[in-house]
């Protein structure tokens, strides 16, 4: 995924309101930047780092400016835009880039699945194969030199489990993907410390079919993509 236009920079001064970040540029102007993460971007925010944003050219956004990438004390970078996960994932779907999930013919789109009234992030469907339910999960979070997720407990993200778990007994095939949308992250493990009830049902769909992968992202202020798999600790 390349970013296009060009980001641009600046030092972020504060996160607020969920939803808004304030910036410094260059030139020392102050701007507010949309903030496209409802997770606590636990451990993902440097005052005084810089940070990179898109600008949009629709004249009706109230902001303009959707926050990007977050640079880190160790130079590292954080793809803050978890929504743009399902998009990296279907471009590396397209491409070939994650070998388990090769030889189908269709992918779509939030679709309908489960008994929890739930929208899968991808299916994948071929003839005479079984269809293919993914959920992406997008993880930043990194303690300790390991990566986590949720980030902070997640009621939406134990459903989603309950739903794969569910499409698995069905003889489905049920796949939750974590992005690791952070260059320092090279492993996976569930947050126990912050969501028991997530690690729990981790492991209980595990145990009932659920097949669990991660992959890293490359990312640069040019651009962001699926690039090789990590492992998982459960």
């Amino acid at each position: 995924m390349h970013f296009s236009p060009a980001l641009k920079p600046g030092k972020l001064l504060k996160r607020y309101k969920r939803f808004l970040a304030d910036v410094q540029l260059e030139d020392g102007t102050e701007i507010t930047l949309h903030c496209p993460n409802t997770g606590s971007m636990r451990n993902c925010l440097f005052p005084g780092e810089t940070v990179w944003f898109s600008t949009s050219n629709n004249p009706k956004r109230k902001y303009a400016h959707t926050w990007e990438l977050m640079t880190t004390p160790t130079g590292g970078l954080i793809g803050i835009h978890s929504g743009n996960a399902n998009a990296l994932v279907e471009e590396a779907l397209n491409k070939g880039i994650i070998t388990e999930l090769t030889g189908y013919d269709s992918l779509s789109r939030e679709v309908k699945y489960g008994d929890e009234n739930s929208r899968i992030d991808i299916l994948l469907e071929a003839a005479q194969k079984p269809a293919c339910y993914i959920e992406v999960k997008s993880c930043t979070l990194l303690e300790d030199g390991q990566g986590y997720f949720p980030d902070a407990v997640s009621l939406r993200g134990q459903k989603h489990l309950r739903e794969l778990m569910h499409m698995a007994s069905l003889g489905h095939r049920a796949v939750l993907l974590f992005v690791v949308q952070h260059t320092d992250i090279h492993s996976v493990a569930p947050a126990a410390h912050i969501d028991p009830e997530y690690a729990n049902l981790l492991k209980k769909a595990i145990l009932s079919g659920v097949e669990v992968l991660a992959y890293r992202c490359e990312i640069s202020p040019d651009e962001i993509h699926l690039a090789q798999s990590c492992p998982v600790r459960v």
